[in-house]
């Protein structure tokens, strides 16, 4: 999958969420839920950011909630090596107007 905005090493431009990144997303929920000790009424990609490493790292924001965010950030692996999707981090309690930023 093409993905626009991930510069090598640098932290893209937001975009949009896409099917194709819910469907990451949806690969690390219950380790997110798992961690966090919250059961989700929602998990929604709203926006993400790309950064290419030694495969991709996804910073995307999910709605959780009502008005409750959280900012991921998820690896997933080169095709040589399966794209693996791991959960690498996570931050509670952000809003809809915050920036994802690099964590």
């Amino acid at each position: 999958m093409a993905l626009p905005g991930g510069l090598a090493g640098g932290l893209g431009n937001a975009h949009p969420a896409t099917p194709e990144v819910q469907a990451i997303a949806d690969k690390v929920r219950s380790d997110i839920e798992k961690q966090s000790g919250k059961n989700f009424g929602k998990f929604i990609v709203v926006s993400f950011k790309t950064q290419v490493v030694a495969g991709t790292n996804y910073f995307i924001k999910i709605q959780v909630g009502g008005n409750e965010y959280f900012h991921v950030r998820i690896h997933e692996s080169l095709p040589h090596d399966g794209k693996k999707v791991t959960l690498s981090g996570f931050k509670e309690c952000k809003t809809k107007e915050e920036e994802i930023g690099y964590f």
